[in-house]
């Protein structure tokens, strides 16, 4: 599996003209084994070959790959989960394996490669998955702020060069990544379209899918569009082992331009009723899919007593499908796998009970944006006088600043502070020793500037 610079320029110049048809493409190979039961677990994902049967990026592009990295699977995880971006029957397996292990896996929006080996590298730390995903504007500014975008161009080059950081490098970090894009409203859809034409071209040399699954949210549009739009793309994204996370009634707050703080409040509440009527609709074309149903949720941090939150919602809903299936209900009675949306500023007890509800996913994005901004903040305060001019500080008006003003540095601040919040987030969620992975060796040979973020 050779990635190469004119393979890279395929795919983003095969996306930009895709069709914003809902139809799905000719079969390029053979689609998801029916579902013989509920549980995703009882899938097959046929049209992906196994992790063994795949080359590594760092074989394909003979990148030293030593002890993490060399790792076939891991020791307390199924043995299709692997080290870097896991897509079809593997991300299917790790996520049953955190529904029937009680844990929650952060899902992380990145908008640069700084942030996203901040997550790597909590990953590692908290021997842990993780989910990196890309929101369309997030995707946008990792392709540029001054790169076209009248087509979603920027957005879907943007979302393809951010896939080919995190497969590059997750391997490196030995740590199991799935690769997942954000809130796609109705009038992104093209994004997904061009993401999805690319995941179908990698999947036709390769074997499996550019990105591991894609968040569709029509959670504006009546339920009934909702659903027939959500089938359609699961049609399509089956077909590759792609998993489709659909949203169900609206996530309050502002987030990445979309504003829902004025929404009704009862639309900040799925009823048991509507997440059946996604869950059996869905479960016809395929499995491999999960559900953002509201339970309160909003985006970004408010003060106390502002949110209420009532994970409830999601036993019911859980008790309430069961119920319709009947002797056919899994065993552990949670037939659904749930999305925590608006994960940041949470109460801790809410986390744990969505958790023991089915949440086996909490994004996590306002949290993250913070504590990038409080590590550039705090470098800035620390070494004040030190960053005015280029030349000239408290030791001497002939000192040079040049390794303080480096970016280098205060990015480097950013992400430890960003890790150590992740670490936090890997705690609430139970998320932490899931791999069973050593400790992890101390970094050799590493470069400057200075000491990485210098001496805090």
């Amino acid at each position: 599996m050779k990635i190469t610079a004119s393979i890279v320029s395929a795919l983003i110049a095969g996306s930009l003209s895709a069709s914003n048809a809902f139809a799905p493409s000719a079969p390029l190979a053979s689609s998801l084994a029916s579902a013989a039961s509920t549980s995703v677990a009882s899938t097959s994902v046929a049209s992906v070959a196994s992790a063994s049967a795949l080359k590594s990026m760092s074989e394909s592009l003979d990148i030293p790959c030593e002890d993490d990295c060399a790792l076939v699977s891991y020791p307390n995880l199924p043995a299709s989960v692997h080290p870097g971006v896991n897509t079809g029957q593997a991300m299917v397996d790790l996520l049953n394996h955190a529904k029937e292990n009680g844990y929650a896996i952060p899902a992380v929006n990145c908008v640069s490669s700084s942030s996203i080996n901040a997550c790597l590298e909590a990953a590692r730390e908290n021997d842990a998955p993780i989910i990196i995903q890309f929101s369309s504007g997030g995707s946008q500014f990792y392709g540029g702020k001054n790169l076209d975008n009248s087509n979603y161009g920027a957005a879907i080059a943007g979302a393809i060069s951010g896939a080919f950081h995190v497969r590059t490098l997750a391997e490196q970090y030995g740590v199991p990544v799935i690769l997942h894009t954000d809130h796609c409203a109705k009038k992104l859809l093209p994004w997904i379209d061009g993401l999805l034409s690319a995941s179908e071209r990698y999947h036709e040399k390769y074997g499996e899918p550019l990105f591991s699954s894609h968040m569709i949210d029509l959670s504006e549009e009546p339920i009934e569009e909702n659903i027939e739009i959500c089938k359609d793309y699961l049609e399509r994204m089956s077909k590759i082992g792609i998993l489709l996370e659909m949203e169900l009634g609206i996530t309050g707050g502002e987030e990445d331009g979309v504003n829902n703080e004025d929404v009704d409040i009862e639309d900040l509440y799925s009823k048991p009723e509507e997440i059946y009527q996604v869950y059996e609709e869905l479960s016809k074309i395929s499995p491999m899919f999960t559900v953002a149903a509201a339970f309160g949720n909003v985006h970004g941090v408010y003060s106390p007593g502002n949110v209420k939150l009532e994970p409830d919602i999601l036993d019911r809903a859980q008790d309430y499908i069961c119920a319709k299936l009947g002797d056919d209900a899994p065993e552990d009675k949670k037939p659904v796998l749930f999305v925590f949306h608006g994960g940041s500023g949470s109460d801790i007890s809410d986390i744990r009970r969505a958790i023991g509800y089915g949440v086996i996913k909490m994004n996590i994005d306002t949290d993250t944006q913070w504590s990038y901004w409080e590590g550039i903040k705090n470098f800035e305060a620390k070494w004040h006088d030190y960053l005015q001019t280029q030349i000239g500080n408290p030791d001497g008006d002939d000192k040079p600043n040049k390794k303080y003003y480096d970016p280098r540095e205060c990015m480097r601040s950013a992400e430890e502070t960003t890790v150590a919040r992740l670490s936090q987030c890997f705690e609430d969620l139970k998320c932490q020793g899931i791999c069973g992975m050593d400790s992890k060796k101390t970094a050799g040979n590493v470069f400057g500037p200075a000491l990485g973020g210098l001496p805090m």
